[in-house]
Formats: C-alpha cells, sequence, structure tokens
C-alpha cells in the first residue's frame, strides 16, 4: 500500500505531489506559484516549470529563484532602450552581440519589457538598434487584433551620460 500521507502536518489522503521532492502534500500546506510566474524566461529552468511545492522545498529552491527573478525584472525595467532611429546618438557603442529577437507578442510594452529582461539576463544594461513592427492580423469576420515582433542588440553602456 502507498504512503499517502503529507510530508509536511502527516495527515493522511493528502492528493497533491510536490515538484521538486515528489512526496504528498495536503492542500493545505502546499505552496502554489501560478504557471505565468517566470514566462519571459526563454526556457523555464526545470524545478520552475512546476506548479505545486512542500514547504521546505518551496523555502530551499523556488523563493530564492523568485526573489532572483525579481530582481531581474527590476532591472529590466531600468535599462536604457535606443531605438533605430537614435543611431547618431548610439553610434559609439559596441554591438559585438547577436541581437535578440521576440516573434509573436500580444502587447507592445510586454514586447518591450520581454526584449529588457532578456538584456538583463545576458548582463548587458542597454539595448540599441531596436526595432518594433507590429502586424493586424485579422482571422475572419470583423475581430482583428494586432501581432508585436522585435529586435535589438544588447550592449554594456558605462557612460553615466547615456543612463
Amino acid at each position: 500500500m502507498e504512503n499517502t500521507n503529507c510530508c509536511v502536518c502527516q495527515k493522511p489522503k493528502a492528493n497533491l505531489e510536490c515538484g521538486i521532492c515528489h512526496e504528498h502534500v495536503c492542500k493545505k500546506c502546499a505552496q502554489f506559484v501560478d504557471e505565468g510566474t517566470f514566462s519571459f524566461y526563454k526556457v523555464i529552468p526545470a524545478p520552475l516549470d512546476k506548479s505545486v511545492f512542500c514547504g521546505p522545498c518551496f523555502d530551499r529552491e523556488i523563493a530564492p529563484a523568485l526573489e532572483d527573478y525579481e530582481q531581474k525584472m527590476k532591472k529590466a525595467k531600468g535599462i536604457s532602450i535606443f531605438m533605430k532611429e537614435d543611431s547618431k546618438l548610439t553610434q559609439m557603442f559596441s554591438r559585438k552581440e547577436n541581437a535578440i529577437e521576440i516573434k509573436e507578442c500580444d502587447d507592445r510594452e510586454e514586447l518591450v519589457m520581454r526584449m529588457a529582461f532578456l538584456t538583463v539576463i545576458a548582463g548587458f544594461n542597454a539595448l540599441v538598434d531596436v526595432e518594433i513592427k507590429s502586424e493586424k492580423v485579422r482571422p475572419g469576420g470583423k475581430y482583428q487584433y494586432t501581432k508585436w515582433s522585435g529586435k535589438g542588440i544588447p550592449t554594456l553602456v558605462t557612460s553615466s551620460r547615456f543612463l
């Protein structure tokens, strides 16, 4: 007979399973993480792609990762973004890195934030030569929506004049 006691409170009939240690955990003791919490990563790391965790695993693995993710989001909000039209201003900036490209985003602000987040992950503090394009999609009937795509080159800006 399989043991279905909660690994935290030892109550019987724990029907959820921890995403890390795979122990049974009851609904009262489980820590839940929404599916969209780490959505700005291109590929979500292995322990973060689950949604149910026991208390000890959450405190040991997920809480530090969540704090790190929030710090990166905070940094991403503060990076400098220079559009393609500003190339005269940024002509002295390095453009050695590969461009960050995101296709088919639902919102313009989300697109810019995703590019900024990937820039922070790569270790840079600015995006140059940013191009943002929109495309109207008409699937049929009168309903239409806009898909956004964009690309930019991450770079490191050291001059306080541009930050």
